[in-house]
């Protein structure tokens, strides 16, 4: 067993827990000025306007009491609202109309894109690269800003283990350390480093804390874990945000260990404000203040608003209730002024970051020009080629020839253009969203026939459509089938006990495959599924996600092999739904899985691996790992060390390969992962090139919250495993250790 008395030592760690975020402007002293002075104006109506949300129209109209409310200073938010002429009337009646002229603060779910879509936010992730992420928020903010809105609800980091939940597509997956990277970049994609700046928004990390541990996968359900496992896995991402600068937090929709997210003081305020150093605003998410009452802690509408508020819920969604009882419950000092006073700072503080006092509106002249330019469509091309993962290839099924004499599309996504741009699509447009079947025409040559059938629908039990799509493949010489889930399958209110392939789309694939010409299956969904039958038989697995408006020509960019894919899963794929949840980074057992003996940790009718693990990926071109060293094998706790390792391009063809660092803490004071990613990077190399790959391990990301919660590293053996996957099965391996003293 190690000893313990490092501990003390390393407490100046902590992720270090009162570092101030990078883009985070605090101690801005005019500014507190200002707002001290206008807080001090302020009615108590007024105040409470600032926590107010309301919802606009789905089709971007505000309401028409909006207006009034914004004259009378009794709205400070709305969500939904868009468009720079629309944002600019409600923008008006603010500056001209109200008493204290304060802005009014534009929201909307900018997720992966505003119009111009970008793959989903998990699919993004399987690029394994910060920069493709950071680049597409950018973008995004920009046509976002341009179209009047300030603030996205995005980005979405929490951790997701379970397949089932709808919303595992909005993150980046299951792992910490690769979350932690993707949310970094997002909010500086979103933010920059000016937050005024006319093509920024303000981030919005959510949804705090635990959602993505939902029991079951059912969405909005509650969750039950340990201290050490939210310091340890759910808390780093949002962490990361932090540290980035990002602006306002959402309260989450679930309980956490019998505690609403919305009305929970130990997230909200000691760890987020006491520990973090948080000085953004939190928002509740979409009613969850008015949610407390079927929770089951507030017996009324008052008390939940008194809950929220004092946990530290600064804004209430569309719920009203903060507007209805907070006068009665400060008559009643059961709210503080102060507390009502420092939730409207912290909102105009951002109103502040933003610039809206000093520049409110938006230059309407930017729209057009911004949105959907040729510059945003070619980079959400080049960005979902990046996020595709190639899953299977035998005997170089891929890439196809341009020149192939004939190709039959066949399913039920081949020309589905809404189905393109998934879900949380801003405000996205599936007219502009190019399908695969339009993006392999525009591929081929001229003399290819392309033969399309769409077999069946993505639901339901009609087998009408498959003859026609038998015929088509047996007139070709191969056959593309698209095949997955509906845009609507996955999101919010999306969850699924079956992962399997939905309606008849598997016997499809079984017909197009009994016709003995060569079938390549393009997966679009956006969550893994149990496809072992499609792994067992069909020669090539393309998953692509749902890929946005560009994607039908970035498939067929890599399908065609002007591309060579590279990205890495984000997330396991199990076998049968029946693992879930599954995921890489688990605690051994005392009896770990063996199937040679029936007393161990496993199933009896199915295996305990995941049919693809996290990490996995393959290229049409091959890779080879060697000459992994180490700086030194002995370092004191507070020590580093750097690891590095050679990569060689061994194949035909140019390729990016991602290099993955693990390492396990052989023993420790308590259970510790049998692996952990602490680093990756990923690497584009010509054929022959090699190229030395480092990385620094350093106590932050040695470290581990011990039985004290205290955040720590103990002497002892740690294991350095370096591969392309969590499960690769040339992993390099050496040891080094940390030493007492």
């Amino acid at each position: 067993m190690k000893l313990v008395k490092a501990t003390c030592l390393l407490l100046i760690l902590a992720f270090a827990l009162i570092a101030v975020p990078v883009g985070s402007p605090r101690s801005q002293p005019g500014i507190e000025r200002r707002i001290n002075a206008i807080i001090a104006r302020m009615t108590l109506e007024e105040k409470l306007g600032q926590l107010q949300q309301l919802d606009g129209e789905a089709n971007g109209n505000y309401r028409p009491e909006h207006r009034d409310m914004i004259r009378k200073g009794l709205l400070g938010s709305t969500l939904n609202v868009r468009g720079a002429v629309r944002t600019n009337e409600l923008q008006r009646v603010a500056m001209n109309e109200s008493r204290l002229k304060i802005p009014v603060l534009f929201g909307f779910d900018v997720i992966h894109g505003y119009r111009t879509i970008f793959t989903v936010p998990l699919g993004e992730a399987s690029s394994w690269d910060p920069v493709v992420a950071e680049r597409s928020a950018s973008i995004a903010a920009a046509e976002a800003r341009a179209a009047g809105v300030a603030w996205t609800f995005a980005p979405m980091v929490d951790i997701a283990r379970d397949a089932r939940w709808g919303r595992i597509i909005e993150g980046a997956g299951e792992d910490p350390f690769l979350g932690a990277a993707m949310a970094r970049a997002r909010v500086r994609g979103f933010q920059g480093s000016e937050q005024s700046a006319p093509d920024r928004v303000m981030a919005c990390a959510k949804h705090w804390v635990a959602y993505g541990a939902a029991e079951s996968g059912r969405d909005y359900n509650t969750v039950d874990m340990s201290e050490n496992t939210l310091r340890t896995i759910y808390l780093p991402p949002f962490k990361a945000a932090v540290d980035a600068g990002v602006g306002t937090f959402m309260s989450a929709f679930n309980s956490l260990n019998g505690v609403p997210s919305t009305a929970n003081p130990f997230t909200l305020t000691k760890v987020l404000r006491g520990e973090w150093r948080f000085d953004g605003f939190v928002v509740s998410d979409y009613t969850a203040v008015e949610e407390l009452i079927k929770h089951g802690v507030a017996a009324d509408e008052a008390e939940a608003a008194r809950l929220a508020l004092n946990a530290g819920v600064d804004m209430e969604m569309v719920s009203r209730l903060y507007n209805k009882h907070l006068p009665a419950l400060l008559r009643s000092n059961k709210v503080a002024q102060a507390t009502i006073d420092e939730a409207v700072r912290r909102i105009l503080r951002i109103k502040f970051r933003l610039g809206l006092f000093d520049h409110p509106y938006t230059d309407e002249s930017r729209e057009s020009k911004v949105i959907m330019s040729q510059e945003n469509l070619s980079a959400t091309r080049e960005i979902a080629t990046r996020s595709f993962v190639l899953l299977k290839n035998a005997q170089e099924t891929l890439p196809l020839s341009k020149s192939a004499r004939s190709i039959a599309v066949i399913g039920p996504l081949a020309d589905d253009q809404q189905d393109m741009i998934g879900s949380w699509n801003g405000d996205g447009r599936s007219q502009d969203a190019v399908t695969l079947l339009a993006g392999i025409k525009t591929k081929v040559s001229q003399s290819t026939k392309i033969v399309y059938a769409k077999g069946c629908d993505v639901s339901g039990d009609s087998t009408e459509g498959f003859a026609e799509a038998v015929r088509a493949a047996r007139q070709s010489d191969l056959a593309i089938v698209a095949v997955g889930e509906s845009a609507d399958m996955s999101g919010e209110a999306s969850s699924r006990a079956s992962l399997d392939l939905p309606g008849r789309q598997l016997d499809l694939v079984k017909a197009i495959q009994a016709t003995g010409k060569p079938v390549v299956v393009v997966l679009m969904n956006g969550r893994p599924l149990t496809i072992n039958w499609l792994a067992e038989n069909v020669p090539a697995i393309l998953e692509t996600w749902f890929a946005g408006t560009e994607g039908g020509n970035a498939i067929a960019d890599v399908l065609f092999g002007d591309v060579n894919p590279g990205g890495k899963l984000p997330v396991t794929f199990p076998r049968s739904v029946g693992q879930e949840p599954l995921y890489y980074n688990h605690m051994n057992t005392g009896r770990p899985p063996d199937a040679n003996n029936k007393y161990t940790s496993k199933y009896l009718d199915v295996s305990w691996t995941p049919l693809f693990p996290f990490g996995f990926g393959l290229s049409y071109t091959q890779f080879r790992l060697s000459d992994l060293q180490l700086s030194t094998k002995r370092i004191l706790p507070g020590g580093e060390l750097t690891t590095s390792v050679e990569i060689e391009n061994t194949g035909r063809r140019a390729g990016d390969e991602t290099v993955e660092l693990y390492i396990r803490d052989v023993a420790a004071s308590v259970t510790r992962p049998v692996m952990e990613l602490k680093g990756f990077e990923r690497v584009t190399l010509q054929p022959g090139e090699r190229r030395r790959i480092t990385f620094k391990l350093t106590p932050a990301l040695l470290g581990f919250y011990n039985r004290e919660m205290r955040f720590t590293v103990e002497p002892g053996v740690f294991h350095v495993m370096i591969g392309t996957s969590s499960a690769d099965p040339n992993m390099l391996q050496t040891d080094f250790e940390v030493a007492e003293r």
